[in-house]
């Protein structure tokens, strides 16, 4: 499948197209909120970007998109605890759904990539300054 942007729609006022990266933003969105995600991977430049600060919602989605069909790739992170067939399943239904329903393109295929399980809510200590001069 070739990667190029749809047109959905021609009236006699023009057409009407949709990004690959709109997909990918109601992708990330549909899997982000199914439950036993504790997050989506973007591999390793993502998670940097976002600690910069910049917030990525379609970070882990990958669409490939067609003139009437879309496939889509996600990689999350699954909280531990949680059936991961059962996780899989619900997002391959929700972002499906998501996309059929928002823009009329077909999916057929989407594939989920489990890449790493949170084993539990990591708190962060806060961190230990101790007193030391090195210059006096």
């Amino acid at each position: 499948m070739e990667e190029f942007t749809p047109d959905l729609e021609r009236t006699e006022l023009g057409k009407v197209q949709i990004a690959p990266e709109v997909l990918e933003v109601i992708a990330g969105m549909a899997a982000s909120e199914v439950e036993g995600v504790a997050h989506m991977s973007g591999g390793f430049v993502g998670e940097i970007a976002e600690r910069l600060g910049r917030k990525n919602i379609a970070r882990g989605v990958r669409v490939e998109v067609g003139s009437r069909e879309a496939a889509v790739d996600v990689s999350i992170i699954v909280k531990y605890g949680h059936r991961i067939p059962d996780v899989a399943r619900n997002i391959q239904d929700s972002v499906r759904n998501a996309i059929e329903s928002m823009t009329g393109l077909s999916v057929v295929e989407v594939n989920v990539h489990i890449v790493d399980v949170e084993l539990k809510s990591e708190e962060k200590a806060p961190a230990v300054v101790e007193d030391f001069h090195r210059v006096r």
